[in-house]
């Protein structure tokens, strides 16, 4: 049996909160001409769930958060990025594998978003 591995290409850390990030993203990618589909909340899946403690704090008042977004450009398939933040960091990911490679355009152009649109 062959197990074939996920690949995060980790290219951005920032000191601001998931949903800061998600926000930003979700107003400087389409000014590149991207779309941004999201697929994923961690927040929204965990909803009011009052007896899930974090696995990372061990408590029910953490920051934790976790988005995977579909960013599509002109090309028919997107590039998934991920963002993945707690204690009010975040680290952005695009997803590499065998069986998703992220297109060369898309990801430049979700680089030059980030470079040209910066948190004030």
């Amino acid at each position: 049996m062959e197990v074939k591995m996920n690949t995060l290409t980790s290219f951005l850390s920032v000191n601001r909160s998931g949903d800061d990030v998600l926000d930003w993203l979700c107003h400087s990618l389409p000014r590149q001409g991207l779309r941004v589909l999201r697929t994923f909340d961690l927040h929204d899946a965990r909803g009011e769930i009052n007896n899930c403690p974090c696995p990372h704090h061990g408590t029910n008042h953490c920051d934790c958060q976790m988005v995977v977004l579909l960013v599509y450009g002109n090309e028919e398939e997107p590039v998934t990025l991920m963002l993945h933040g707690n204690d009010g960091q975040t680290w952005l990911s695009i997803v590499n594998n065998s069986l998703q490679h992220p297109a060369p355009s898309i990801q430049l152009s979700i680089e030059q978003a980030l470079q040209l649109d910066s948190f004030e």
